[in-house]
């Protein structure tokens, strides 16, 4: 399997393939750049089909990271992990801590923390091998109540703020009472967000794989429950992705009827060039590493020992990077997509090409 001649390879400094038949783990970490400080980023499992699959998964997710934390200004470089597994049937005790040792390898180039197929009880079991492990500290949030490590509350909360930003900036609302909102996805952070869009007074038009899932939640919000498929044709305001994902491309982005697109999936565009096809359509676009940054936000300053008033605090600038990066692409008349991709590049190698 190629590295150095995958699309996806972006000057990457280290890809480490991480093998224990024992344990059955199979595991790629990818360190994209540590210009800023440690890569710092999630552990996804998931069942890939092909191992070039993970390979590309795990390249785009740790190039993204890179950008994301350089976007919001954290002293982090941009990593990630994959399992090649599925975390229903494949997931033991063994394997997770395997991928502990793994990691402890890198003697702290890397910092593992949460992702899709993981959660806070694996992330215990890793930290048994490795110090180099955030995301599974208990803390006191800003309203005074206990949450876990868990940072998909906090990531929803970001993507929020976001999506206020671009429903102020596009639509000229200072709320989101009676927005309608599209939430692709309700896991983690996408039923967070659905609460709390709920709670916000938008109505919401929901899809998910996970069927009873989806339809409990529809239940409890009072929201609209579609078909996964049909989720790109409603006639609302904001299209929300927060699955997997690749999910703007040349075949859904022709059926999107919206303003905005701000939801929390990683890698929502397909190609750089749907970022501009979404410009040219008049649709604004929140990049995806600019409004998904409240979880490494809060798995960093958890990593760093900052309280819950620095999470906060970083959580809102979310929306104030956004309103700069709308009124640059509207002055500028370029796509938001590139101009987060300039400003990246300028803070992690000092340059914009």
């Amino acid at each position: 399997m190629p590295v150095f001649a995958q699309p996806d390879f972006d000057h990457h400094e280290q890809v480490v393939f991480c093998n224990d038949p024992s344990a059955g783990l199979k595991a790629i970490i990818a360190i994209h750049n540590t210009n800023r400080g440690p890569a710092l980023g999630g552990c996804r499992m998931y069942p890939y089909p092909i191992e070039r699959e993970a390979l590309t998964d795990v390249l785009r997710l740790s190039r993204g990271m890179s950008y994301k934390a350089a976007i919001a200004n954290l002293p982090l470089g941009g990593g990630k992990s994959v399992i090649i597994g599925d975390p229903a049937g494949d997931k033991t005790p063994q394997l997770i801590r395997a991928m502990g040792v793994a990691v402890e390898r890198l003697a702290g180039r890397y910092i593992v923390a949460e992702d899709s197929g993981t959660n806070v009880a694996d992330l215990q079991l890793i930290a048994e091998k490795t110090r180099h492990v955030s995301g599974v500290t208990d803390k006191r949030d800003s309203d005074g109540s206990d949450r876990s490590g868990d940072p998909s509350p906090i990531t929803a909360r970001g993507v929020l703020t976001g999506i206020m930003a671009a429903v102020s900036y596009r639509l000229g609302m200072n709320s989101l009472e009676g927005v309608r909102v599209a939430v692709q996805g309700v896991g983690n952070v996408g039923g967070h967000l659905a609460r709390y869009l709920a709670a916000a007074g938008a109505k919401l038009w929901l899809s998910d794989i996970n069927t009873p899932a989806v339809r409990q939640l529809g239940r409890e919000l009072d929201a609209t429950v579609v078909e996964s498929d049909q989720i790109y044709d409603q006639e609302v305001d904001v299209f929300s992705p927060c699955a997997l994902g690749s999910i703007i491309n040349d075949d859904t982005l022709t059926r999107l009827k919206v303003s905005i697109v701000a939801g929390a999936a990683n890698n929502q565009l397909a190609e750089t060039r749907h970022g501009q096809l979404l410009f040219q359509r008049g649709i604004l676009y929140a990049p995806d590493y600019v409004v998904n940054a409240g979880g490494l936000i809060d798995v960093y300053h958890e990593w760093n020992g900052s309280d819950e008033s620095e999470i906060s605090r970083q959580v809102t600038r979310i929306g104030d990077t956004l309103t700069e990066i709308f009124k640059r692409s509207e002055i500028e008349q370029r796509a938001t997509q590139t101009l987060a991709d300039e400003l990246a590049r300028k803070r992690i190698y000092g340059t914009s090409g």
